[in-house]
């Protein structure tokens, strides 16, 4: 297990993105999963810079796991903001135009269907939040 604690702010998407994708590429992770994990990153660390602590600052634990039989990575993320679980929010109706559509909500939907398991619970003050990818 690795993990990077860093302050939760959209500037640093970039620095946790590059700390999980140092770790698919050693482990020669297909381009298609990275790329849906990259996209999860960025809708998950995000939603954290943008909502989890404002209008204060707060940090961000991102941690990475390998699970093996079959070959997965977990990531988790952890913050101690405002308790939020994006699980409960509805999916979009995506038989709408976008023009139709409410705002928000499409990103958990993008991350719930590209990932093998999405989980969240709020434990001893903190939002934790895993995502699971299979790389076979």
């Amino acid at each position: 297990m690795k993990e990077l604690t860093i302050e939760a702010a959209i500037e640093n998407i970039e620095t946790v993105t590059d700390f999980i994708n140092d770790e698919l590429e050693a482990l020669g992770c297909p381009m298609k999963a990275q790329m849906q994990i990259d996209i999860a990153i960025d809708e998950l660390f995000g939603n954290i810079a943008r909502y989890a602590y404002n209008p204060n600052k707060g940090d961000a634990t991102v941690r990475f796991e390998l699970e093996d039989d079959p070959l997965a990575v977990i990531i988790t993320f952890i913050d101690n903001g405002k308790p939020f679980n994006p699980l409960e929010t509805a999916d979009p109706d995506t038989t709408l135009s976008a023009e139709e559509r409410q705002i928000g909500g499409l990103g958990i939907f993008l991350v719930k269907k590209s990932m093998n398991m999405v989980d969240y619970e709020y434990k001893d003050g903190s939002n934790i939040l895993k995502i699971k990818k299979h790389l076979g």
